[in-house]
């Protein structure tokens, strides 16, 4: 019995030793590629040193210093989003007030670069709370509420004059309409007056035409009287 427990006592040493060494491995892996992607970083090389940043997390998830450069070098890359995306990781991944005040100010400057600036804002006061004594976060944010007051003053001058566009063209449209309704009251009265003008001159006609008639007719009943007082007048002899 003694012996089965020894052996596994053993086992077991030998179980955390060997992932006691494994996760060494591992974090001298990540520290490795931490170390190359700040090499290329300070050469400017962005987009190798976020590629050796990704290396040090799939090495190590919890490493979150390389999640840190690796939002820097995005945000060099101007991936605004997805280094905003890397510092919110990183700030939930540690309990060190400094470190998560400095991945709020980063992903302040995110939002910011994004014109997201109302974002901005609550990020840097987050960083301030945490670390009052950040003067970089402190210009920034009153540099981000100055945007924001201006963005305002802006927006309501967009909104007055859009107001005033909407009231001009409501009265240009009732404009319209009253001159519309006067040409066709124009029309209306020059309808009415070559209407009465017509019925004059047809009644002129008919009158003319009757007064023809009427000549006719006497016409006609002068050559039957005269006609008539020649019958009278034929004798036979």
């Amino acid at each position: 019995m003694d012996r089965i427990i020894q052996n596994r006592l053993t086992a077991r040493m030998i179980f955390f030793l060997l992932l006691t060494l494994s996760l060494q491995v591992s974090a001298q892996a990540d520290r490795k590629y931490v170390r190359q992607g700040n090499k290329e970083f300070e050469k400017e090389k962005f987009a190798e040193s976020e590629i050796s940043y990704r290396r040090a997390i799939d090495k190590n998830k919890s490493a979150s210093d390389a999640v840190f450069n690796a939002g820097d070098a995005l945000y060099k890359q101007k991936k605004y989003e997805d280094a905003g995306k890397q510092f919110v990781e990183n700030h939930n991944m540690n309990e060190d007030k400094s470190k998560k005040s400095a991945s709020l100010y980063n992903l302040g400057n995110s939002f910011l670069m994004s014109n997201k600036i109302k974002e901005s804002i609550d990020a840097y006061e987050g960083s301030l709370k945490l670390n009052p004594e950040n003067m970089e976060a402190k210009y920034n944010l009153a540099y981000a509420q100055d945007l924001l007051k201006q963005q305002q003053q802006q927006q309501q001058q967009q909104k007055e004059q859009n107001n005033k566009d909407q009231n001009k063209d409501q009265k240009d449209k009732q404009d319209n309409k009253n001159q519309n309704q006067n040409q066709q009251k124009q029309q209306d009265q020059q309808q009415q007056q070559q209407q009465q003008t017509i019925s004059k001159e047809d009644a002129d006609r008919i009158l003319n035409a009757l007064a023809n008639d009427e000549k006719d007719v006497q016409e006609k009943i002068k050559l039957a009287k005269a006609s008539k007082a020649r019958v009278r007048t034929i004798k036979n002899w």
